[in-house]
């Protein structure tokens, strides 16, 4: 194997050749290969959960992504690193308990607790099932959250999404979403809010944006969200990468298209600022 990939080619004959599977800790090794050799995270505590720090200044509330069984600081490093470095934001990302070991709602719990104890209120960024535990907590804790910056969120697993079947998307595709799911929230109706944010009253929300590749399974959920949101009068930005697969702004080191999107973010994030706002 490529010990770091430096280019898309070399990024994608990573990913195919990474068989996530087996038990969830062979699951969770062959998730972090992707990302190594992986940065040294040192944690804190924070509302009694384990934190990740990126860069100094206010601080912004970053929920990972991995089907609530996958992910963690360290896979989402760079990613947040960049943030940092664009944004003048101190990235807090909480190492949150996972499934099967922790079951829901510990993880929606565990990420209100940060949220809870930082000195806000605060932006958020959620990435895959990551933006749909933004979406929870924004609903949770309203004036709480100043924006929200979602990448290829879940947002809903009732059936209205059309694309989840699609076999194009290079680390993503519906079984094993479902399986994530089941294996987090076990027979949880879909239908309700927090399994499925799309059905909530989402009037209220602060400003947010929707950042979604063109080949992923979860397209469906960025096009009704954001269709929700404005129907419910809430400022939404949509922004679709075409040809690009899920979670792909977790690699700004080696695509552009992954330093484009995340400074799409920090635009969203600066912009939504009270330190960036003119003064009345």
């Amino acid at each position: 194997m490529i010990d770091r990939p430096t280019t898309r080619d070399e990024l994608e004959h990573r990913i195919r050749n990474s068989s996530i599977e087996g038990s969830p800790e062979e699951m969770r090794a062959a998730f972090r290969s992707l990302f190594a050799p992986r940065p040294e995270i040192r944690t804190h505590l924070l509302g009694g959960v384990p934190c990740a720090r990126f860069g100094e200044g206010p601080p912004l509330l970053w929920l990972h992504g991995g089907g609530l069984v996958l992910g963690g600081p360290d896979t989402h490093a760079r990613a947040a690193g960049y943030v940092a470095r664009t944004t003048g934001h101190q990235i807090v990302l909480p190492d949150y308990p996972l499934a099967p070991e922790a079951p829901w709602p510990a993880q929606r719990d565990a990420c209100q607790a940060v949220l809870d104890a930082l000195d806000g209120p605060v932006p958020v960024v959620g990435d895959s099932v990551g933006g749909q535990l933004a979406l929870i907590l924004a609903l949770r804790r309203p004036g709480a959250v100043t924006s929200l910056a979602l990448i290829s969120p879940n947002s809903d697993r009732s059936g209205q999404s059309t694309t989840r079947d699609r076999d194009t998307d290079l680390m993503n595709d519906g079984a094993g979403d479902t399986a994530f799911a089941r294996t987090a929230m076990g027979d949880l109706d879909p239908t309700d809010p927090e399994v499925s944010p799309l059905l909530a009253d989402l009037s209220g929300l602060p400003p947010t944006l929707i950042l979604a590749a063109g080949a992923e399974m979860l397209l469906d959920d960025s096009l009704l969200l954001a269709r929700a949101l404005a129907l419910r009068d809430v400022a939404v930005t949509l922004r679709i990468w075409p040809g690009l697969f899920h979670l792909w702004p977790l690699w700004p080191d080696i695509l552009p298209e992954a330093r484009s999107a995340l400074d799409a973010v920090a635009v969203h994030i600066t912009m939504g600022s009270p330190s960036s706002r003119a003064p009345v």
